[in-house]
């Protein structure tokens, strides 16, 4: 993937053009010899400079001195639990995780924004009320009830100067075990292998480290705790993690080859643990679910009818899985971003969204998806896609700057 433009989505636009895979085309289909050649070409340079640690969208950035907590936004700080169905939004173009009412066109009047540190990118609520952001800088505690951060933990891992942007270093997928006890995340380590980082919830610091493959985008666990799952991007794989030894292994999911390498779109990014069976559904391209077997490694592949890249995921109680459409690799052969209802039967909605999205998250009543506009790469947009499940009706909600992680408290 390359690096985004850092222009803001117009409203009512149409997606952006991204440039063809210097991978295998999908369905086995042979690209069309110097179509999009100079986007490739110019796709390749940039994820050279990248790899250099100077990526075009990447800002370099101080590490903080200390690690007290800012202060938030003017006013005084609301008390007591947030209302129920308050959505938290981590903006990774403006460095703080915002509190909103999905429910009011402006997010409500108790709408409110913590700075939490550099690019925060995925976010884990506790039943506690804290919130775990992962972030260039370290992982962040936010009470959900004051809207304050209380700490930023830095990592024990070096991952070079703080940056912004896609490829930047530092925490990417964050989850937490079932007890609540550890916080699980998946830190990226410019031109390496990341690590997965553990840290004591009451310690506030980090316990272990396990090295994953590259670039974490996703961090899940297994309902009885035993097992943490890194998603690693660019190495189209799973680590599987045993959280009583820490011992590791690797399970490759990559039900298109890994011909292409880093240059690759056709590589894992988020997953969905489903909760009937724990196996592991991660989608591909709108067209191939992997149904991957923990504890085996084996994958079977599902059909899957959006035909669109595929980012975020989420999955309800019942099964039901939602993965965001950002767009399409090829315009000329593939469908545009959309929200993908999976029933766990196999039957699909498709849901047409106007734009890029990243993240998905549901409400308790399963009535509402909640799609992040932030995005990855370029045409990301400031808001939210507010999804009724049942007529398919789409409404936007201004939400931060590039907002990514997204959760429901």
């Amino acid at each position: 993937m390359t690096p985004r433009a850092d222009e803001a989505f117009p409203s009512g636009g149409a997606a952006v053009p991204r440039p063809p895979s210097t991978g295998p085309r999908r369905s086995g289909r042979p690209r069309t010899p110097g179509r999009g050649r100079p986007a490739v070409l110019t796709a390749v340079l940039l994820l050279v400079a990248t790899l250099a640690g100077c990526a075009g969208d990447t800002e370099v950035r101080a590490r903080p001195s200390e690690t007290s907590p800012p202060p938030g936004a003017a006013g005084t700080p609301p008390t007591g639990r947030a209302p129920a169905g308050t959505l938290v939004v981590g903006d990774f173009g403006a460095d703080t995780l915002t509190f909103l009412d999905p429910s009011k066109p402006d997010g409500g009047p108790d709408r409110r924004s913590v700075e939490v540190g550099t690019a925060p990118y995925g976010i884990a609520l506790g039943d506690d009320g804290t919130a775990w952001v992962a972030t260039a800088e370290g992982v962040a505690a936010v009470d959900t009830r004051t809207r304050r951060r209380t700490a930023l933990i830095p990592y024990a891992t070096g991952t070079g100067p703080v940056t912004t942007g896609e490829y930047r270093g530092g925490g990417m997928g964050i989850a937490l075990s079932p007890d609540g006890r550890r916080v699980y995340v998946g830190v990226n380590v410019p031109g390496g292998n990341g690590v997965l980082e553990v840290l004591d919830t009451r310690l506030r610091k980090v316990i272990t480290t396990v090295p994953v493959g590259r670039r974490p985008f996703d961090v899940d666990v297994s309902r009885d705790g035993r097992h943490v799952y890194a998603t690693n991007h660019d190495s189209f794989d799973v680590t599987v993690v045993d959280a009583r030894t820490w011992k590791s292994r690797r399970v490759e999911v990559a039900p298109y080859g890994t011909e292409g390498g880093l240059g690759s779109w056709l590589k894992p990014h988020y997953t969905a643990v489903r909760p009937s069976d724990g196996a592991l559904l991660l989608p591909f391209e709108g067209e191939r679910l992997a149904v991957v077997e923990p504890d085996t490694g084996r994958t079977r592949i599902e059909r899957m009818t959006a035909d669109t890249h595929q980012h975020g995921v989420a999955v309800t109680a019942d099964g039901t899985l939602y993965v965001v459409g950002t767009g399409p690799i090829d315009p000329a052969e593939d469908e545009g971003p959309s929200l993908t209802v999976r029933a766990p039967g196999g039957e699909e909605r498709v849901i047409p969204l106007d734009g890029p999205h990243e993240d998905v998250a549901v409400s308790a009543d399963g009535r509402t998806a909640y799609v992040s506009g932030g995005f990855t790469r370029d045409g990301y947009w400031n808001g939210l896609s507010v999804v009724d499940v049942r007529s398919g009706e789409v409404t936007r909600l201004p939400a931060g700057r590039r907002p990514l992680g997204i959760a429901v408290l």
